[in-house]
């Protein structure tokens, strides 16, 4: 099965990702085998001269204990954003381990002017407290 994002893209100079904060939740509804809940904040920002849209995203998400997750799909929590220069388009969304997790990946998108572009994000860490 072919990758959803394939092709080549090109990263674009001013397109960047940032990670604003990840927050343990566990008042959120998770199931028996994933009881951990986390929600991150992450703000994608255009900074170069060209207009672009985010098509979608692919993350992997690495358990401790081996299980890894591919997130893959078209849009950011059901938008395709359209970022001017100088624009960002920040969101919220949450994901659900079974124990402490790292997760690395990239969002995917389109120039104006029609060429493909990647910006990864940088790698962030969904760490149990201590409490818990």
């Amino acid at each position: 099965m072919a990758e959803k994002h394939e092709g080549n893209y090109d990263q674009l100079e001013g397109l960047s990702v940032r990670v604003d904060d990840v927050i343990y939740m566990p008042t959120l509804d998770a199931p028996d085998d994933k009881p951990h809940p986390f929600v991150y904040f992450i703000t994608i920002l255009n900074e170069s001269t060209e207009r672009v849209r985010i098509l979608g995203r692919k993350w992997v998400i690495r358990e401790e204990g081996g299980e890894v997750t591919v997130v893959e799909g078209d849009g950011v929590v059901g938008q395709t954003p359209v970022l001017e220069p100088g624009e960002d388009f920040s969101y919220n969304s949450y994901h659900v381990t079974a124990a402490n997790a790292g997760v690395s990946g990239a969002f995917f998108g389109t120039t104006a002017a029609g060429s493909k572009v990647r910006v990864r994000m940088p790698d962030f860490e969904l760490e149990l407290p201590d409490w818990v």
